[in-house]
């Protein structure tokens, strides 16, 4: 008499009902981890080196303006005027008292226009500025 191995017949699968949900929870993870860029730079800039940077903790508070090394000014996605940097800045003051206004300067830029840049911020009451810089290495 000869004897034979009964093989199972069940199949090894890999259980699939709760992919959706797995799917689900990285997606909503990644969703809620991510950040996105807030403002596309249209201003051709290559920022100063510096030898100490102090890092500012609550960048919600920041209000970016980037001066190019054409002379053109940035605020947000729009290229703007000296003349309409202290109305802008104004109604961002408005909606945020405690703004930070960083400037994103060119290192070849006019000190001229920078100096404008400045006074237009004082006339708007955006007293706390921040020069953004490289760390030199």
């Amino acid at each position: 008499m000869k004897f034979e191995k009964k093989r199972s017949s069940v199949k090894q699968e890999i259980p699939t009902a709760s992919m959706p949900d797995i799917i689900f929870m990285l997606l909503l993870f990644f969703m809620v981890t991510t950040t996105m860029r807030e403002v596309e730079v249209l201003v051709d800039y290559k920022l100063p080196d510096a030898e100490a940077l102090e890092k500012i903790e609550n960048k919600r508070l920041v209000s970016y303006i980037w001066i190019g090394k054409s002379g053109r000014i940035q605020i947000n996605d729009s290229i703007v005027k000296v003349d309409d940097i202290q109305n802008i800045m104004y109604s961002k003051r408005q909606e945020l008292p405690s703004i930070i206004v960083s400037l994103r300067v060119h290192i070849g830029a006019d000190m001229g226009l920078v100096t404008d840049v400045q006074q237009e911020l004082r006339k708007a009451y955006c007293l706390r500025i921040n020069y953004s810089a490289n760390i030199k290495i």
